[in-house]
């Protein structure tokens, strides 16, 4: 084992490793992992969950690249300690270390954590506890300059307490810069703040110090002011996904993680315009990888990986213009080596289902749909036009190429909704077992799981109130008595944590004080069913003395400024608010990539070039 860890603390991790359940999720010295050589700018990238979550993410092993190619920079990795872990750091003296060197985290220069979604906050927190560092910004004098990046950043309002700085939007470009900013100064000698109004200046890079949230006397955001008396808006970092061809080395891990298959981007963003979808509005433009390019990513990483699946990552795979052509050949590519390739994020028609059963002719798993809502009405309600003829279409060719697993997702809890609507997803739901049974063919068992719609930020949804817990545990209970067979498996996502989620995602910078007090009390690993518990989250809004039905329970006015105002992912106001509008009125919004542009005011803020609004033609 390769360890720096100081004073004999490397005696007590040997000690712990025998104590833990897991022992080779903080071992390192995996197939493919860097080397880390001594010196220059040293980067922590952090995953706030086990090994076997993070070691899945696409994005941190990206960067962990990118970093490492820099010439004098290093960038290790770091992910949760399980409960037990925990303990055992706590009770020895043992500080956060990273995975491959096993330093102190504490001793590294950037201390880069992932922000996926709402539900890590405590884990963030108490990474940032391990390492030994203040939990507040204003508290640090010293120490690895602490940066939250990933999709949870939309909103990064609550959590603007604990970091010095933000990545907006795509990291590869912002990081690099980060990395070359923080070598000059070390270079020059310049004190840990300097460094960070350094940073702060840089595209991509949001420091909250920066701003003053002003309040209404009715508790709402006022104002959200830059100090410097300025308008300049910090806004998300936007790269060529051709130009950044990552990873190209990527770790095997020890244990089997949770997506344990190589996973190549095909492209980034997405135009459908589905009106809950967070990722679909910040994400744009939509940015494609040629294909040659991804064909040749295949080719090279299956031979230096030894994984038995390719996945071709995006928001929606089959959305990808040359999807055909790079199907083709990455399938010649598995057969030769006896993989599999999958398409995640398949949309519910025959096309997706039908390249779906070419690629894969075994009928190997399931395949996974997202009709999201169970009526026509509401689904152009979100903006997701699928109509029942293409789900047949969908589920019949899937069933004749072998298929034994249909998953749908569906969502409960999404403006305008009615317990008809509710209903119509049980029946739905039969239906299209029906249709399986009229062609003679034996119905595939489906799995069908239902989430309570969150409204988040920067969404036409953001105006909106959430379904309350008694009304989403109504809803629950009418799926359950409506959607009763052998072949079919109901599962739900528990209410409570949706609440939290909801919470956290529209919250404030006041919202700081309520993780804090979750953290203090115990909270982790909150997305785990059997680790969340409510009753810790309802005393710390209590204590700081929060309503949560202010971020719950309201519909907000038109005017009223949210607390991630000032933050420009290139989405103009006025085009929420007026899909917002067609959602109630149940208009549909064509996809700008074949149709009229939506005047969203992405690519008029960030200058796009036609390869990167997809419209190219390309290896």
């Amino acid at each position: 084992m390769n360890s720096s860890l100081p004073g004999g603390l490397n005696g007590r991790l040997q000690e712990l490793l025998l104590l833990v359940e897991r022992p080779s999720r903080y071992l390192g010295g995996e197939w493919n992992s860097p080397e880390v050589a001594p010196g220059g700018v040293s980067v922590a990238l952090a995953y706030p969950d086990i090994y076997e979550i993070g070691s899945s993410n696409l994005g941190l092993a990206i960067l962990q690249e990118v970093v490492n190619e820099i010439e004098g920079a290093s960038a290790e990795r770091v992910y949760s300690p399980w409960v037990d872990m925990e303990a055992g750091m706590r009770s020895s003296g043992l500080p956060l270390f990273t995975l491959e060197t096993h330093r102190p985290v504490s001793s590294l220069d950037i201390f880069g954590i992932s922000v996926p979604h709402e539900l890590t906050y405590t884990n963030i927190l108490n990474l940032i506890d391990l390492a030994g560092l203040p939990l507040a910004s204003v508290d640090r004098r010293d120490g690895p300059i602490v940066i939250g990046g990933g999709c949870g950043t939309a909103n990064p309002e609550p959590l603007a307490e604990f970091f010095d700085l933000f990545v907006l939007g795509d990291g590869e470009e912002v990081l690099t810069s980060i990395v070359l900013t923080v070598a000059r100064a070390k270079e020059a000698g310049l004190p840990r703040s300097r460094v960070i109004e350094e940073l702060a200046l840089l595209q991509g890079v949001y420091r909250p110090a920066d701003y003053e949230v002003i309040y209404n006397t009715d508790g709402t955001v006022g104002e959200v002011r830059r100090l410097d008396g300025s308008d300049r808006k910090p806004g998300k970092g936007l790269v060529d996904i051709d130009r950044w061809l990552y990873p190209r080395k990527p770790i095997v891990p020890f244990c089997e993680p949770v997506h344990d298959r190589l996973n190549v981007e095909v492209f980034r963003g997405c135009t459908r315009g589905c009106r809950f979808c967070l990722s679909g509005m910040t994400g744009r433009p939509v940015r494609e990888r040629s294909a040659g390019e991804v064909v040749k990513l295949v080719d090279e990483l299956s031979q230096i990986t030894g994984h038995d699946e390719v996945s071709l990552c995006s928001l929606s795979s089959t959305d990808y213009s040359r999807i055909d052509d790079v199907a083709s050949r990455v399938t010649k590519i598995c057969r030769d080596r006896n993989m599999i390739l999958s398409l995640p994020s398949l949309r519910m028609d025959a096309m997706s289902a039908g390249l779906a059963a070419r690629l894969d002719k075994g009928g190997r798993g399931g395949l996974t749909f997202a009709p999201e809502a169970g009526t026509e009405r509401l689904r152009a309600v979100i903006n997701k036009p699928i109509s029942e003829e293409d789900m047949a279409h969908a589920v019949l060719h899937a069933v004749r190429a072998g298929r034994r697993r249909i998953k749908l997702y569906f969502m409960i809890g999404l403006q305008t909704e009615t317990d008809e609507d509710v209903l119509e997803i049980s029946r739905l739901v039969y239906r299209l077992r029906d249709v399986v049974r009229r062609e003679s063919l034996p119905p595939p068992s489906f799995n069908v799981s239902v989430s309570t719609f969150v409204p988040k930020p920067h969404t036409p949804f953001q105006w909106c109130a959430q379904e309350s817990r008694e009304g989403v545990r109504r809803k629950q209970d009418l799926l359950k008595s409506s959607l009763r067979s052998k072949s079919v498996n109901l599962s739900w996502h528990d209410r409570d944590m949706s609440a939290v989620e909801g919470f956290l995602a529209r919250g404030d910078r006041r919202i700081s004080s309520v993780i804090r007090r979750a953290w203090e009390s115990g909270g982790r690993f909150d997305s785990w069913s059997e680790h969340f518990d409510i009753s810790i989250w309802e005393s710390a809004w209590e204590a700081a003395g929060l309503d949560p039905s202010l971020y719950l329970g309201r519909e907000r006015g038109a005017d009223e400024v949210f607390p991630w105002e000032h933050l420009d992912h290139g989405l103009d106001r006025d085009f929420l608010r007026r899909e917002l509008e067609r959602a109630l009125a149940g208009e549909l919004t064509s996809d700008c990539r074949g149709g009229d542009c939506s005047k969203c005011g992405v690519c008029t803020d960030f200058d796009t070039e036609p390869r990167l609004s997809g419209q190219w033609e390309g290896g």
